[in-house]
């Protein structure tokens, strides 16, 4: 191979250095080389960083052009020369370089490390897409045996030794995510569980159902939070065990339908005021001046019949508006 490259730069450089990348990461490939290994090749033999990001199988990878890894948040640019793992994929791979059109030796750098990272990704992290739904099922089922549910979280990309939440979103099947996941939310109602370890996933599951229930459309008929977190309910998920879904509604929120149904302002007003700081920051949430939400205020004490601009009363209030919202069927 070395002699054919020489040959070839005799009749054609970029040739000869195509036959020379393609030999250099054959050799990568035999000693079974790591994904980092892999970018760093990419990004020395193109002298540009290279990026590597999966976000389906969690892999996130930048190298400089000298061989120092230095990985960055910040998106790639649209304009790089690029490659998918897959054929018809999204880019995963890509070269730092500011012309759009990559060159020969860029294309065939590309080329071979891709064919490389994904022979890597299908050994290490399974051919499993990060949402089968089988082994979502299996990983968050608690009576699956622990050996299936290990086997699952591999398969998914999962790292057993890690964390991950559990999504429970209102239409379509559950989720798994690694970290905070507020990039990675459904649209829609979700309700999200607290990260935990990930073969304790069922627990999580468990917890991003019952924060689902606290959901809203976030309309001014269902004024709310589309998106709810399990671990930031604290004691107010015990209110979920205490409203059973379709139950007879406790008095204080049928206060609130018929209050609601008569007053179209009233809902979205008093969810302000119970989500907000003060009352000064909930008229500006609703774009309201401030005496015109103390004018509401009475209206609403008047219809609901407590007070609300009481520690009590905004309390009371709360948990009403809770209520309201796990009596759904």
């Amino acid at each position: 191979m070395k002699e054919l490259a020489g040959r070839l730069t005799a009749l054609d450089p970029d040739a000869g250095a195509a036959v020379r990348v393609i030999a250099y990461f054959d050799r990568l490939a035999e000693s079974r080389a790591g994904l980092e290994a892999l970018v760093r090749g990419a990004a020395v033999l193109a002298g540009v960083p290279a990026r590597l990001v999966d976000a389906g199988r969690r892999v996130q990878i930048r190298v400089e052009a000298d061989g120092t890894r230095r990985d960055s948040e910040v998106p790639p640019e649209p304009g790089w020369p690029s490659t998918a793992l897959t054929p018809g994929g999204a880019a995963a791979l890509w070269l730092e370089r500011a012309e759009a059109t990559p060159s020969v030796v860029d294309a065939v750098i590309l080329e071979r490390a891709a064919g490389a990272v994904r022979l890597v990704l299908d050994r290490t992290r399974g051919r499993a897409p990060a949402d089968d739904p089988a082994l979502v099922e299996t990983l968050l089922d608690a009576a699956a045996p622990e050996a299936a549910r290990l086997h699952a979280a591999r398969r998914l990309g999962l790292d057993p030794a890690a964390s991950a939440r559990a999504l429970a979103p209102l239409d379509g099947r559950p989720r798994i995510v690694a970290g905070r996941a507020d990039a990675e939310l459904p649209a829609g109602r979700v309700g999200v569980g607290p990260a935990v370890p990930v073969l304790d996933l069922p627990r999580s599951w468990a917890d991003a159902r019952t924060a689902l229930r606290f959901t809203a459309e976030g309309t001014a008929r269902d004024p709310g939070p589309k998106a709810v977190y399990a671990d930031e309910l604290g004691g107010v998920a015990l209110l979920a065990d205490l409203v059973a879904p379709g139950a007879e509604p406790p008095p204080d929120v049928r206060a609130l339908e018929a209050a609601g149904a008569s007053t179209p302002w009233l809902l979205a007003t008093l969810h302000a005021v119970v989500s907000t700081a003060s009352l000064r920051a909930a008229a500006a949430e609703i774009s309201v001046h401030h005496s015109t939400l103390q004018d509401r205020l009475s209206h609403a004490e008047h219809l609901l019949g407590w007070p609300l601009r009481s520690p009590q009363g905004r309390l009371r209030l709360q948990l009403a508006l809770a209520m309201r919202h796990l009596v759904r069927p």
